[in-house]
């Protein structure tokens, strides 16, 4: 439901996919000098400690608590993020894997308000076990102590992105920090924030899905981007609010409820609306079946007779229970449209002339 699928312009014809484990970021190494296979434009570290922070750090000195921690911890790699390094300290982290206790540094620059991602480092925080060191707040690494870095199993950065396998935060505290962040998800109505929170949500639980959308060209790329990217919405509509089943047959089964509704009115108008929504909705059984080449008012009659649950195959012509047959709409999906629907209609009633030309004039002319 909440897990992150990333779409990708590809650089071949056919759509690929890829699976990232752990968690991943926006923020590449801030030197090249960091990377341990300069073919691939890479680094990859086991068992780092991990320094969660959103300074511009300048100062070498300001690493010397750093330093020491590692000393004396034998921390034998390190990931920290920062916003930015200065020539100096880069430097100093270079020369931390020549020291008498060797520590493989890399630095990747940390998720900041610009990207709209500095809520993440609360995550990457929660999920490594580390206490966030936030400029706003005043706080200074000359006060940094070892309970103060988190742990993972491994991590790695490259030009675009970093990322780390097994955080070792406690459980409990991820566990909750999840459960505040699906209830943020559930009661949002701004769809960017939800988003948003979603990603985050989505990377907190672990593991990404990438898919390399291919093409035989940009616009047609796009195209299938766009495509996509309305399939991923529909499926995590699915997960979260379930299936119903398909060709229309959810619909029809609202036509009794209609009905004895609009029996129990006696307002006239509302009568008459019951029953044009109800022989409203069994226009999409009634066109799936003509498409498929057969008599609808016949096979209609036919699926009033079998009961709830029971529609025409499309492909066959024949009677089958549709869930079972495997044959299902989203809920979601299929209130959204209903909604859209029923608001178009009433939106059209409150126009004075509307002008619907049944079979416009084609030009070939350009």
């Amino acid at each position: 439901e909440h897990g992150p699928v990333e779409l990708r312009s590809g650089r071949r014809r056919e759509s690929t996919r890829e699976y990232v484990l752990g968690t991943y970021y926006k923020g590449k190494l801030l030197s090249e000098w960091m990377f341990t296979d300069q073919l691939r434009r890479r680094a990859d570290i086991e068992n780092p400690a991990v320094l969660v922070t959103d300074f511009e750090i300048k100062d070498a000195e300001d690493l010397r608590p750093l330093f020491q921690v590692i000393a004396k911890e034998g921390i034998p790699s390190l990931l920290v993020l920062a916003s930015e390094l200065s020539e100096p300290v880069i430097a100093a982290l270079l020369a931390a894997r020549q020291g008498p206790t060797p520590c493989h540094i890399i630095a990747v620059r940390a998720p900041d308000a610009l990207t709209g991602q500095s809520a993440m480092l609360d995550d990457i925080a929660t999920l490594t076990g580390a206490r966030r060191f936030i400029a706003v707040a005043g706080d200074s690494l000359r006060t940094l102590k070892a309970d103060q870095l988190g742990r993972a199993r491994r991590a790695w950065g490259d030009d675009e992105y970093f990322g780390f396998v097994g955080g070792k935060g406690d459980p409990r505290t991820v566990r909750a920090h999840v459960a505040r962040l699906r209830q943020a998800v559930e009661a949002t109505d701004e769809p960017e924030q939800r988003e948003k929170l979603r990603e985050r949500l989505g990377k907190l639980l672990g593991g990404t899905a990438i898919l390399w959308v291919g093409g035989i060209s940009e616009p047609d790329i796009a195209a299938r981007k766009e495509l996509m990217e309305s399939t991923v919405e529909a499926v995590r509509t699915t997960v979260s609010q379930g299936t119903l089943p398909g060709g229309g047959v959810a619909l029809l089964n609202c036509r009794d409820r209609l009905r004895e509704m609009a029996l129990a009115t006696d307002n006239l108008d509302e009568r008459t609306a019951y029953r044009v929504l109800a022989r409203a909705l069994e226009e999409p059984t009634r066109t799936i079946i003509e498409n498929a080449g057969y008599h609808a008012s016949t096979l209609l009659n036919q699926i009033d007779r079998a009961g709830p649950g029971y529609g025409i195959d499309a492909r066959t012509g024949i009677m089958v229970q549709m869930e079972d047959a495997g044959i299902v709409d989203s809920a979601g999906v299929m209130t959204s449209a209903v909604h859209e629907a029923i608001a178009s209609a009433a939106l059209a009633l409150t126009v004075d002339v509307v002008v619907h030309t049944k079979r416009p004039k084609l030009s070939f002319e350009p």
